[in-house]
């Protein structure tokens, strides 16, 4: 089968997958009631969503950039001569 000069490679993707989830998982740990007029709902400023939520959605971008920037190893072509 030919192989050919993609951007990205298998891993590359499977970081930006994996980065991509940790961001999901950082805005749903984000997410819950709101206060609305009638009630005050302290849980608003909790530490979860005002600290960890957005670490956890930083750490997953820093992921994806990483997974955009990871250059995975460069298989020999057997075409190329060797410098010797």
């Amino acid at each position: 089968m030919d192989k050919r000069n993609y951007a990205f490679g298998k891993i590359n993707y499977i970081l930006l997958v994996v980065g991509l989830v940790i961001v999901v998982i950082g805005l749903f740990i984000m997410s819950g009631p709101g206060t609305t007029e009638e009630a005050f709902n302290p849980d608003i400023f909790s530490s979860r969503r005002i600290d960890v939520a957005p670490m956890v959605c930083l750490a997953g971008f820093v992921f994806i950039v990483f997974g955009i920037l990871f250059r995975g190893r460069e298989e020999k072509n057997d075409n190329q001569p060797e410098n010797n």
